[in-house]
């Protein structure tokens, strides 16, 4: 598969150093990082066509995906 967009050290450059301390040290951020990329990775398969979906099941995806990327940054910066 090609290059994934939107992974989450892309997402947040700045943060690269927190990213992998809080992966490391708190199990919920490391799960819901898990989560991300596995819905990241959906979201780039449909968009690619790999694995085609509905336009609602994409955008449900993409949905997912920023409720995750959301509740990342939260914990990131608190």
């Amino acid at each position: 598969m090609s290059h994934t967009p939107h992974e989450l050290h892309e997402e947040f450059p700045d943060m690269a150093d927190r990213i992998t301390a809080l992966k490391t040290s708190d199990a919920h951020f490391a799960r819901l990082m898990d989560d991300y990329h596995a819905v990241n990775r959906q979201v780039h398969a449909a968009e690619t066509n790999v694995t085609p979906v509905s336009p609602a099941a994409e955008t449900d995806m993409r949905k997912e995906r920023a409720r995750l990327k959301d509740e990342l940054y939260a914990m990131l910066t608190a």
